[in-house]
């Protein structure tokens, strides 16, 4: 069997155990040097460990347009998203753990349904990811609080109906405080995420634990409260950037490098981070030898002013075990994935797979090349990134 054949992905009922310590103590230097695979003392303990494969992908906007598409899709009965995203099948499939990004809150089940500039999407939604293979979503953007409360909880309920993990909003205060903790091959892995703001639309008052805000003690405190409940692997989800802008900005650049060069005990607080938001392919960089993705792109989006607004990448990572227990997982292997979408009807392409059948499509072959210029553009080849398929 491959290794990356895809294992079902058991959830973790694990909870948070006792309290952190705050981020200013403890810290190192830096994070640890990344190890050669070998051997694991866990291993001769009996437990398993083996390199996992772990895909994120960037955000679904259901525009109206979506939205349209989604009920002719069901014929006019209800609204199913499957055909729209089933592309990306091929890539979710041979990963161990995939993770997506729900930049929309849900609407009522019999709707109405909107898009921009306040959106309600369909919970049919939350369906069609989980049987495509996705297994956890982050769900903090700057429209988490569209729809207020009821936004936040018919969403949450949606996706844990559908069977889908979530990170990023939260319908009680203990709930924020708990990651999604998942197992892939041989490692327990916790997902974070966090959104820069709501556009404007305030927290309800006494009710802080709605959505995650950006706040770097914060993330730090809580990457060592999921290390703390058993995570081998911190990911974490981050909606920041400028729209439309591909050179990642200040905050992006800034809060990067306090993240990765957060260290407790001689090991690194968080092993990948996975961004969204600004709805154009961004670059793939190491900083301080931890991949940051700053900006993964639009998976599923309407037409909108500018056509990078329907590219994108999916990030695929592959995960090897320490050279001894208590060191960090490493990443032996990165893989970038190029995206757009077609429209009428509209239906996301895989443009390394579509390209080998259609070479002659010029529009597929621009789209690919101005993802690869952006992916690439602050040196992520030189450091071992490359497309995959």
């Amino acid at each position: 069997m491959s290794p990356h054949r895809r294992h079902r992905t058991a959830i973790l009922a694990a909870a948070l155990i006792g309290t952190v310590s705050a981020c200013s103590g403890g810290t190192s230097a830096g994070p640890d040097a990344e190890e050669k695979p070998s051997k694991t003392a866990a291993a001769l303990k009996g437990k398993p460990t083996k390199d996992f494969t772990l895909v994120a992908t960037g955000d679904l906007l259901v525009h109206d347009s979506v939205i349209r598409q989604a009920r002719a899709d069901a014929g006019g009965n209800g609204y199913d998203f499957r055909r729209m995203i089933a592309a990306a099948a091929p890539t979710v499939a041979q990963a161990d753990l995939a993770i997506c990004h729900m930049e929309t809150v849900y609407g009522a089940d019999e709707g109405p349904f909107t898009g921009y500039p306040t959106f309600k999407t369909p919970p049919q939604l939350a369906q069609a990811v989980k049987k495509l293979g996705y297994d956890s979503c982050s769900t903090a953007s700057n429209h988490t609080l569209d729809a207020g409360t009821d936004g936040v909880v018919r969403t949450l309920d949606a996706m844990d109906h559908a069977g889908l993990k979530h990170a990023g909003s939260a319908r009680s205060a203990a709930e924020s405080t708990r990651p999604a903790l998942l197992e892939a091959g041989g490692a327990k892995v916790a997902q974070l995420a966090y959104t820069y703001g709501t556009n404007g639309i305030p927290v309800p008052e006494g009710k802080p634990w709605l959505v995650n805000v950006i706040n770097p003690k914060r993330i730090i405190k809580d990457a060592r409260a999921a290390r703390r409940a058993g995570a081998d692997v911190v990911v974490v989800s981050v909606h920041w950037g400028t729209e439309w802008q591909q050179a990642p900005d200040e905050l992006q650049l800034s809060l990067a490098k306090k993240l990765t060069a957060s260290a407790d005990r001689g090991r690194r607080d968080i092993d990948l981070i996975i961004g969204t938001h600004a709805h154009i392919p961004q670059a793939y960089e190491k900083v301080n030898g931890t991949w940051v993705v700053y900006g993964m792109g639009d998976q599923i989006a309407g037409v909108m002013g500018d056509e990078r607004g329907q590219m994108g990448s999916a990030a695929r990572f592959t995960f090897s075990p320490p050279a001894a227990e208590g060191k960090a997982w490493r990443v032996r292997k990165a893989e970038y994935i190029p995206h757009a979408v077609d429209n009428d009807p509209i239906s996301l392409v895989n443009l390394p797979r579509a390209l080998e059948k259609s070479p002659g499509n010029g529009g597929w072959s621009s789209a690919l090349s101005t993802i690869q210029e952006a992916v690439l553009s602050r040196g992520g080849k030189k450091d071992g990134l490359a497309m995959g398929r």
